[in-house]
């Protein structure tokens, strides 16, 4: 059955595969779905995720379309470029987003940015995390600067976000609150069991921290006629009479 599975588990031989079959995970999309949206059989999107293919550009641009990305990022082209180099988007304009919402664009787990107070000032750094019951979960090392700060109960921030460089749009969640060290070893076990996004980093990260959120807010840029934008007679351009 073609199913979005877990992109770590796909038998990709290159990176187009690989990138393929993690975008298609992280939409919820079987390979009927984006055989479908790209004109094309479910068995070549497999062949594409699995072996080495050489897709001329016009399939690579419908398949970008299906994945609702851009060939450059299939195809790792931008993937050590820093994003919001674009210029912004003509009209585009800021929305506020709703706390369910907010909790939706997170996606369950994935890779965000978390800022600690640190034996030098304010840190920044990434971090794998897992939404767990209203808390955000992650895995780290006894003695890290996340395992201080949870020890002494402070707050911390983190954020999430999603930008479409193509199209100058993109949201951002931040989440604000006290963390703590998970202690109870049953409570430990059972978050550990649910993490699905484990720490990319090495080093012996098993101490579990969660961040109880007392302020979620979520912020979106969206231009008028790009992917996911509404429209309507407010976006439609001026007539010029």
């Amino acid at each position: 059955m073609n199913t979005a599975g877990d992109p770590r588990a796909p038998h990709a031989t290159s990176d187009l595969g690989r990138r393929v079959a993690a975008r298609r995970a992280r939409l919820g999309l079987s390979r009927d779905d984006v055989a479908e949206r790209a004109g094309s059989t479910p068995g070549y999107i497999a062949y594409v995720e699995q072996q080495v293919p050489a897709p001329g550009v016009e399939f690579l641009v419908r398949l970008a379309n299906a994945l609702e990305t851009t060939v450059q990022d299939l195809t790792g082209y931008a993937a050590d470029a820093a994003p919001g180099g674009a210029r912004a988007g003509y009209r585009a304009r800021m929305e506020e987003i709703g706390e369910t919402e907010c909790w939706e664009l997170l996606d369950g787990h994935g890779v965000g940015r978390i800022a600690v107070e640190g034996r030098d000032g304010i840190m920044v750094f990434p971090v794998n995390y897992q939404v767990v019951d209203g808390s955000i979960a992650f895995m780290t090392a006894p003695d890290s600067s996340l395992a201080r700060a949870s020890a002494s109960g402070v707050d911390v921030a983190f954020e999430q976000d999603r930008m479409d460089e193509a199209f100058s749009q993109g949201w951002s969640v931040l989440l604000v609150g006290p963390v703590r060290t998970v202690s109870e070893e049953t409570e430990a076990r059972r978050i550990k069991d649910a993490v699905h996004s484990a720490p990319w980093a090495e080093g012996g990260r098993d101490t579990v921290v969660l961040l109880a959120p007392r302020r979620v807010t979520g912020r979106r840029i969206q231009v008028p006629g790009a992917p996911g934008a509404p429209s309507g007679p407010a976006d439609r351009a001026p007539s010029g009479r």
